[in-house]
């Protein structure tokens, strides 16, 4: 069983996390200035089994595609091509920057950590990559 990379992609700055080989826990990997994603995952894949890239589906609270959708779809093409070996799902983000900020609220961030935004897209594909991992184990 490979690990599932999770990503949420953003104009500037791209948000990773993977899984353990077991897939049962998400965990932070780090965050990338978005024309750096593919490269890393490419080394990255070199060097780790990984049998899946779980991509952030931007869409708006009415399920319409979001102003960042025709970007990730562009990222997803060019992963397609560059990492062709491993599958690409997309999944519904919604609400991956909320909890990311209330988690970072409940744990006891002060409002200048909490403002880092690396840091809340890397806990955004966290979120995002948890929920996946245990919606499959249902």
């Amino acid at each position: 069983m490979g690990r599932i990379v999770a990503i949420d992609y953003g104009k500037k700055r791209t948000g990773l996390a993977v899984s353990d080989p077991l897939q049962m826990i998400a965990g932070g990997l780090t965050t990338l200035p978005s024309h750096e994603v593919i490269p890393f995952l490419r080394h990255y894949v070199d060097s780790e089994p990984v049998e899946l890239f779980l991509l952030g589906e931007p869409r708006q609270m009415n399920y319409l595609p979001s102003e960042n959708m025709p970007r990730v779809l562009q990222f997803k093409e060019k992963l397609q091509h560059a990492i062709a070996e491993v599958a690409i799902k997309m999944v519904d983000e919604r609400f991956t920057s909320v909890l990311a900020h209330q988690a970072m609220r409940d744990g006891g961030l002060k409002k200048q950590q909490r403002q880092n935004k690396e840091l809340v897209d890397e806990l955004s594909a966290t979120i995002l990559l948890q929920t996946y991992l245990e919606t499959i184990k249902k």
